[in-house]
């Protein structure tokens, strides 16, 4: 058998059954009232049942093999490529690669890649981005939600933006908004003013802000940044091992709670993980801790902490197995080449609260 041949027939079929479709349609809708809501049947505008009338129909249920075009849509819209709505829309929009509402979103949106809307009550859900002037629904999708003035939920894999957040915001990196009543979740949450932050970089008007010197038991020295909101924050910092010729290079980065408040004396829990590098080879130092940490202001912007830690580590390098002398519990893997182990320490320093 011929197999270009046989493709053909089959394209052909389609086409035809396609066009009949049209013809169907076209028929119908050509009897029906300009004020009630038609059935669009198209290949792409003006290519439909409703031809050039299009822009100006409000329709119950449309399907385009590429894309459609319509006033309002009332019920189902589905489009290989794209849905173009001038006004609002009610029901379910469902394209390959984009919707582009001009109005109100009333429905639910599906997208490969792109919806863009007005405003929505709904649900929009795209495999790159929604963009609305302000959403009481939910925005999902793959890399970027910027919503104007959210009432309900932004989900996006690396950006959030809204003006007022009443909702929650949760971004794989990055949340930014103005006010905030809800709450922020990602790496790096940005507002005016914010309720919760919960994220490593915390950057908020009505936040706590302070830059702290710390070291720990293994004599490792940390210039970190914490930020967050009355309970909450983020702890990023680089710093120093002197007790390592190789692996001497510092990390930390975890979240932190102030557990205790009574006037100048704060308790913080922290659960911090970080490493040393030497910035030149494959070597391993992993650390995860857990604090306790009382902590004093002895000025409005100077506050002294120190406490008790325990810690997990993980490494395969003399200096790793040297710097803790003993443990709770310890075991190796690979012939005895990677350590494991968890030990008790301490962590101690002071902090400028801006």
């Amino acid at each position: 058998m011929n197999f270009n041949l046989y493709k053909d027939s089959i394209l052909l079929t389609i086409l035809k059954i396609w066009t009949f479709f049209l013809i169907v349609f076209a028929s119908t809708n050509s009897y029906a009232q300009s004020d009630r809501a038609r059935t669009n049947i198209g290949l792409v505008y003006p290519l439909s049942s409703n031809g050039t009338q299009a822009p100006r129909d409000t329709n119950s249920f449309s399907l385009n093999l590429i894309a459609g075009v319509s006033a309002a849509e009332r019920g189902v819209s589905l489009a290989g490529f794209s849905n173009i709505v001038h006004h609002d829309t009610r029901g379910l929009q469902v394209a390959g690669f984009s919707n582009h509402i001009g109005g109100n979103a009333g429905g639910t949106m599906f997208a490969g890649f792109l919806n863009t809307y007005g405003s929505g009550n709904s649900v929009a859900v795209a495999g790159f981005a929604n963009i609305a002037r302000s959403s009481s629904g939910a925005q999902i999708a793959g890399f970027l939600n910027k919503g104007g003035n959210v009432s309900s939920l932004q989900i996006a894999g690396f950006l959030n933006i809204a003006s007022n957040v009443k909702g929650v915001q949760i971004a794989g990196f990055m949340n930014v908004a103005k006010k905030v009543k809800g709450s922020q979740i990602g790496f790096i949450n940005i507002a005016d003013s914010a309720g919760t932050q919960v994220g490593i970089i915390n950057i908020a008007k009505n936040g706590e802000k302070g830059i702290s010197a710390t070291i720990d038991e293994n004599q490792t020295t940390i210039l970190a940044f914490r930020s967050g909101g009355k309970t909450l924050y983020g702890i990023i910092g680089i710093g120093y091992n002197f007790n390592n010729k190789r692996e001497k290079y510092a990390y930390e980065a975890g979240i932190g709670a102030h557990v205790l408040k009574i006037q100048s004396f704060r308790l913080n829990a922290e659960l911090v993980g970080g490493g040393l590098e030497s910035l030149k080879g494959e070597e391993n130092y992993s650390k995860s801790s857990f604090r306790l940490i009382p902590a004093f202001r002895i000025t409005p912007s100077i506050e002294i902490f120190g406490g008790p830690s325990i810690n997990y580590i993980n490494t395969d390098t003399e200096e790793g197995r040297k710097l803790t002398k003993k443990y709770i519990s310890s075991w190796t893997r690979n012939n005895g080449r990677d350590l494991y182990g968890f030990y008790f320490g301490y962590n101690a320093g002071i902090q400028v609260l801006f």
